[in-house]
């Protein structure tokens, strides 16, 4: 097994959810494996998580899903460099970024956004990752 959700799986998970909120899931996922292509993902709930290990604590993305749109989760926002003002949320420890549609997951500031926040919890995860 590799760390990602089997197509079935995927599948079962989006269903579940407007449509159009599906499809903007497959194509965060997308960029979030890309950026990060080592991730375990995990779907539970109404989040789709992406991190070093299954549990919480190695957590580094979560897609969360929302009537017409996701929230793309970044573990430890709250403290990471933001010059872009991408992020959302008042957490003391997460912030999200909203998106409503498919070009707002082409923005570059989004994927220097993502790999900074890698960055910081691969550092903050050490060996274990």
């Amino acid at each position: 097994m590799d760390g990602r959700l089997e197509a079935r799986e995927l599948r079962a998970f989006l269903e579940r959810f407007d449509p159009v909120a599906g499809q903007l899931a497959v194509a965060a996922r997308d960029l979030i494996l890309d950026v990060f292509p080592d991730a375990i993902e995990t779907a539970e709930g109404k989040e789709i998580g992406f991190g070093f290990d299954r549990g919480y604590k190695g957590l580094v993305f979560a897609l969360s899903m929302k009537r017409s749109g996701i929230n793309l989760g970044v573990a430890g926002g709250a403290g990471l460099a933001d010059p872009d003002g991408l992020l959302k949320g008042t957490g003391k420890v997460h912030r999200h970024v909203p998106v409503s549609d498919v070009a707002a997951l082409s923005d570059p500031a989004l994927r220097r956004l993502l790999g900074r926040a890698l960055a910081v919890r691969r550092a903050e995860f050490g060996e274990r990752c």
